[in-house]
């Protein structure tokens, strides 16, 4: 099924066509540059349901739903047609000063599926830009408050939330973060990774709820630490990526909302991939039973159609800004864009007409339980994650957690695992952004067939893989 299809001398000139234009010119994004120029770029020409179609002819499992991004599958007629229609009637007019009535449809579409208060919708392209857009907004909302000290923010080891100067400051990857320091003051506080629970000095490592507890309460020690009145807000993923799919103990942000209400301090929930479904309803604030201040959002907003996403913010946040002369001086030219905006309201439509948000609650456990499987592999440490979003844990020993070393890390990663993976036939992220991780995250559309699918298609693959790091 997986294998190269026998293709034409023609086609197999255009694939090194594009290859060396490639090499020449295209400048990756988060990529060893060199590995186009080693001739290895994978080259992706189509894409339909959940399936991808590569220069070699291979079809592909797409695992990771591109980026975390096509929840409602790849190929939909429909929303080539809404941007078709989009673009016939306004081709882009920004929103400075003027609107037009896609964005206004779509601010109050997601202002009704936002949870509690969050009212008020302020567009841009990207993830980053969202946040980007978080922490500008509570620094300005605090200092017409008259706290213009409260301006720190507070973030979790190992945590993404962006490439702009101001998401980047947040993000607590520091390895990333390093060749663009100094950059604006944030803080660290532990992750929620239950399964490396024991390495954390005073957490329980034999109860999970206690665990939480135990890592929200640093959030609050964090900010007596630094002074409630210098820290503006707390950026915190439902489930962080980073690290491998971190889920939140029960109980874990009920006690973060407790914090914030307590000190003042703004909650943002940063759901540019755990929002419109990834945990099985349209924000996973909604899952996880709390009201954050702001929601961050963006990918699966439009499935990744066209580019957009929002910073969706509450009425507190909003009312200093609604009165008067006060102004956020903030924007993006392509924000609330025409076009991606009537493709976000066509995706969510087909969101509701299919019921993917139930499909994945529907569907969830009989995913865990196939990875589950994998278990029995002696690579594989920890399988973890909520809704379609899934992490296995690579180690070098399973009964002492034992982690792959530096060297063993390079070759499994970068050596081994992507050209294995897309051979048998998948797409998924092979990243050690802590620790060492394959995560899935496969479009809402499919099922229990396709979960046995990519378990063996994980099998196959990791089953050799211990004779790939020695």
């Amino acid at each position: 099924m997986h294998e190269n299809r026998g293709m034409s001398d023609l086609n197999h000139a255009e694939h090194d066509r594009l290859q060396g234009m490639a090499s020449d010119h295209l400048w990756m994004h988060f990529t060893r540059q060199s590995m186009q120029h080693e001739g290895r770029l994978p080259i992706i020409t189509g894409a339909k349901g959940h399936h991808l179609t590569d220069s070699r002819g291979r079809t592909i499992f797409d695992g990771l739903s591109g980026l975390f991004t096509t929840n409602a599958g790849h190929g939909r007629k429909r929303l080539a047609e809404a941007a078709k229609k989009q673009i016939e009637q306004l081709d882009f007019f920004p929103i400075w000063s003027f609107s037009h009535p896609a964005a206004i449809e779509l601010a109050d579409r997601l202002a009704d599926l936002a949870p509690g208060d969050l009212n008020r919708v302020f567009f841009a392209s990207g993830g980053g830009e969202a946040n980007e857009t978080a922490f500008k907004l509570a620094k300005q909302f605090w200092k017409l408050q008259g706290k213009p000290m409260k301006t720190k923010v507070i973030s979790r080891f190992s945590s993404y939330h962006g490439t702009p100067q101001g998401a980047l400051s947040i993000t607590g990857l520091q390895a990333m973060k390093a060749p663009f320091e100094p950059l604006l003051p944030s803080f660290r506080v532990p992750n929620t990774n239950f399964y490396r629970a024991d390495e954390q000095t005073g957490a329980p490592a034999d109860d999970r709820e206690a665990f939480g507890i135990w890592a929200a309460n640093r959030i609050e020690e964090m900010i007596l630490m630094e002074g409630p009145d210098t820290v503006a807000a707390v950026f915190l993923e439902p489930v962080q990526n980073a690290g491998g799919c971190l889920t939140p103990p029960a109980g874990y942000f009920q006690r973060v909302r407790e914090i914030c209400d307590k000190h003042d301090v703004l909650l943002v929930a940063d759901e540019v991939i755990c929002g419109f479904g990834r945990i099985g309803n349209w924000f996973a604030s909604l899952t996880y039973e709390f009201q954050p201040d702001m929601i961050t959002c963006a990918k699966a907003l439009t499935s990744g159609y066209i580019p957009l996403s929002a910073t969706i913010i509450s009425d507190r946040i909003y009312e200093p800004f609604s009165k008067g002369t006060v102004t956020f001086p903030h924007g993006y030219t392509f924000a609330g864009h025409p076009v991606a905006a009537a493709v976000a309201l066509e995706n969510l439509n087909i969101f509701e007409e299919e019921d993917l948000n139930g499909n994945v609650r529907r569907n969830s456990d009989a995913f865990r339980a196939e990875l589950d499987k994998l278990r029995a592999l002696p690579i594989v440490g920890d399988v973890r994650g909520d809704g379609y979003f899934f992490a296995i844990e690579l180690v070098a020993d399973q009964a002492t957690k034992l982690r792959l070393t530096a060297p063993q890390r390079e070759k499994l990663l970068r050596g081994y695992l992507p050209d294995a993976m897309l051979d048998a036939g998948l797409y998924a992220r092979a990243d050690d952004r802590q620790d060492a991780v394959i995560t899935l995250a496969p479009p809402l559309t499919i099922g229990p067939r396709e979960f046995v699918e990519l378990r063996q298609m994980l099998e196959t693959v990791l089953t050799d893989a211990p004779n790939h790091i020695e």
